[in-house]
């Protein structure tokens, strides 16, 4: 039997909003969600630590990250490289 694992992994793009780490950018993700009473559409923002091994990201980037291992205590992301 080949059982694979089927797993999503979260990939989100957002804004580089702090570079000055060592590998590590802050990235602030934004998306609009609907009030559960009044349904209006808000936007919501969150930061997120990402891995930027060279540090070639700078603030002011558009970037996408994806969702991998943890790699420190609140860093679970890493940039997608540009192709």
């Amino acid at each position: 039997m080949n059982k694979e694992k089927s797993t999503k992994t979260k990939v989100f793009s957002g804004t580089v909003v702090s570079d000055k780490m060592k590998d590590t950018v802050v990235v602030s993700v934004e998306r609009f969600e609907k009030h559960p009473k009044y349904e209006k559409f808000v936007k919501r923002r969150k930061n997120f630590k990402a891995h930027d091994a060279g540090n070639t990201a700078h603030i002011g980037d558009k970037v996408q990250i994806v969702e991998t291992r943890p790699i420190s205590k609140d860093k679970h992301f890493k940039l997608v490289p540009k192709t």
